[in-house]
């Protein structure tokens, strides 16, 4: 676990590496889950910079996720969309999963709307279901803020208490609504993964009141609420946790149903990121 001065060396180094190439200045940091990776090609860019372009930036490992930063805009929103995300599963420290956020942040992103692949808990959910994230629980994973505190990106202690800011997510409703998505709402634990979950686990993540399960997300919400960034997430629901569906699962169907939701997707997180910046922005 590096230091605190030598964590805000990386991070710094990193953002250096980064201006390098581009002096784009984000307004929203985007992570794109499972089967969204293509929304990334479909915006007006700007620059792209890969991970492993990077000296020492980790990089994606898992099949789908391209590993870089995109940056461009999304109507009149200028973003960095982050291509590919790390997962604690992977190997990586639980600060090296985090690193991206704290550059984006860094860069210049004051919120981060997060997206993902999500195995519902829920039996009022079903494959396909957008789930707008209201809360989470990150219980059954290291915190990323374990070591020292660096002052400067936010307070020791940070509160909680409500890390889905409840302004973007009454514009995340509003933009389903015009749209005629149909949008659920629930709460999202994170567990390591990569192994999925057992029907007991499952049972048990029900009672604590999860509606959703995923191997990310949670931690990278901690970190920009840590670093005062406002934070807003949606899931889809790829699969059903657990054996619920009757099935084992595999990675592939979770891929699968991805793409199958995912015009619908992309279409509420473009539509709400512009609305971000006809209200908040």
């Amino acid at each position: 676990m590096l230091p605190k001065d030598k964590l805000k060396e990386v991070v710094d180094y990193h953002i250096q590496q980064i201006r390098r190439t581009t002096d784009f200045v984000p307004d929203l940091a985007l992570v794109l889950g499972s089967g969204l990776g293509g929304l990334a090609d479909e915006i007006k860019t700007e620059a792209v910079v890969n991970y492993s372009d990077l000296h020492r930036f980790p990089v994606s490992t898992v099949p789908g996720h391209k590993g870089r930063f995109v940056f461009g805009y999304i109507g009149d929103v200028r973003v960095v969309i982050m291509q590919g995300r790390l997962h604690y599963y992977e190997g990586y420290s639980m600060q090296d999963v985090v690193m991206p956020i704290r550059v984006m942040a860094g860069l210049g992103a004051k919120i981060l709307f997060i997206t993902n692949a999500a195995g519902g808990i829920n039996t009022g959910f079903e494959p396909g279901d957008l789930m707008m994230i209201t809360d989470q629980i990150t219980s059954f994973v290291p915190s990323p803020l374990i070591g020292e505190n660096v002052d400067e990106w936010g307070t020791r202690f940070p509160s909680m208490n409500v890390i889905y800011d409840k302004r973007l997510r009454r514009l995340i409703e509003e933009t389903a609504m015009d749209n005629r998505i149909f949008l659920k709402h629930g709460i999202y634990l994170q567990t390591t993964g990569p192994q999925y979950e057992t029907p007991a686990e499952i049972r048990m993540f029900r009672r604590l009141g999860a509606d959703a399960v995923g191997m990310s997300s949670a931690v990278e919400a901690v970190i920009a609420r840590h670093m005062s960034m406002w934070v807003c997430g949606v899931s889809c629901i790829t699969n059903m946790a657990g054996g619920l569906g009757g099935s084992a699962m595999t990675h592939e169907e979770v891929q699968n149903n991805a793409v199958k939701a995912a015009n619908e997707f992309k279409k509420l997180v473009t539509e709400s990121i512009i609305r971000f910046g006809n209200v908040i922005l």
